[in-house]
């Protein structure tokens, strides 16, 4: 498929013209990288922002004893890395490929260019960055204000809905990373889920999960109930 193909599947660049998409094409470098590849570092310059065509990007910082914290995953058509494009500033968290990945980099010169010609690009742009702001808030909201069982309880619940309310899904990640992106441990994480499964709000067979009492599971990312 040819690049603007791509492009024009991605909500990012919805209502563009052709030749508005023929332009993006051109600016685009089509870059692979391998799992657990960086594909840059905190602090490296923002030298332009990144959209993700297969594969999946962790988005995230440690701490000074080396402690992984997740800040996002970004999967198929989401782009990352955009705020340093336009504040000018260097990429706040490091990003590494999960697993073989296919991004599409554009150069932050280029795309402020193809901005000031194409005013619609920029509220689409707009758009992109107030859902990530509202993603980041929720996830800022869940880990200072619940306990680890209400965090992982409110997670599965996103997968719920986002796979379009299913009671039965594969996660989207490793344990351990789950761990990391819920700010906690494997083995805390691990815990909870064979209290989850005791008091038979879920089923856990590995990967998969069976949401059993999808009240009783509200009720805990709720903080109206505990484990």
């Amino acid at each position: 498929m040819k690049i603007r193909q791509h492009l024009s599947q991605v909500d990012l660049f919805k209502g563009l013209t052709v030749e508005q998409l023929e332009a993006l094409a051109r600016i685009v470098s089509d870059k692979k990288y391998k799992k657990g590849q960086l594909v840059f570092s905190e602090g490296d310059e923002g030298m332009g922002f990144y959209l993700v065509i297969s594969g999946r990007v962790k988005i995230y910082k440690l701490s000074p004893e080396g402690k992984e914290q997740i800040m996002h995953i970004f999967g198929p058509g989401q782009p990352f890395a955009e705020v340093p494009v336009f504040e000018g500033s260097r990429y706040p968290a490091n990003a590494e490929a999960m697993e073989s990945c296919r991004l599409f980099f554009f150069p932050k010169k280029g795309f402020i260019s193809l901005i000031q010609e194409n005013p619609s690009l920029a509220m689409n742009m707009l758009a992109s960055l107030s859902q990530r702001l509202k993603q980041f808030s929720n996830l800022i909201e869940s880990l200072s204000l619940k306990e680890v069982p209400g965090r992982l309880a409110s997670y599965l619940l996103y997968l719920s809905d986002k796979n379009g309310s299913i009671d039965e899904y594969k996660l989207d990640i490793a344990k351990s990373q789950l761990a990391s992106l819920l700010g906690t441990i494997p083995e805390t994480l691990s815990r909870i889920f064979s209290k989850m499964g005791s008091r038979e709000l879920v089923e856990i067979d590995g990967p998969r999960i069976t949401i059993i009492d999808r009240e009783g599971l509200e009720d805990l990312a709720e903080g109206e109930s505990k484990l």
